[in-house]
């Protein structure tokens, strides 16, 4: 458990870092990087940028609705996220798990569904019925033998 714990805060540190310290560390160097060693030493561009801060109010208000278009692009236009989304699924265990766990029950919820329906209408089930609720049972009695998180 405490090795566990240790993993967690270590994981919690990097998404803070990664996420947010290093982020808007990043954003406020390269506006502070490209003001000082371009802006600043340019005299054509020091006339459209004459201070810092205007500089800096420009840059956000190009920059932030610009990585919004390239962030909603990301997510929902390009093959990039759904290529690291089967990438996340192929390696984490867990949703393998969650995925192969549906495989098995959906067709054991229809069938139950159907069962459900034909006993509320007083109507005695057939031997096929039977017989194929007992090979999903068996089936699903396999999976939770076999199939295992490694």
């Amino acid at each position: 458990m405490k090795e566990r714990l240790c993993y967690r805060i270590w994981f919690y540190f990097r998404m803070g870092w990664a996420t947010y310290f290093a982020f808007i560390f990043a954003a406020i160097n390269t506006i502070v990087v490209t003001y000082f060693l371009a802006i600043d030493n340019l005299p054509f561009l020091k006339e459209v940028f004459p201070s810092f801060l205007i500089y800096g109010v420009t840059m956000m208000g190009i920059g932030i609705p610009l990585l919004i278009i390239i962030g909603y692009a990301h997510f929902k236009k390009s093959g990039a996220y759904r290529a690291e989304a089967d990438i996340n699924i192929e390696s984490n265990p867990h949703f393998k798990r969650i995925l192969m766990n549906t495989e098995v029950l959906f067709p054991l919820y229809l069938k139950m569904s159907e069962m459900l329906i034909k006993l509320s209408n007083n109507e005695k089930l057939s031997e096929k019925e039977i017989e194929d609720i007992q090979t999903l049972q068996n089936e699903l009695s396999e999976h939770m033998q076999n199939f295992t998180i490694k």
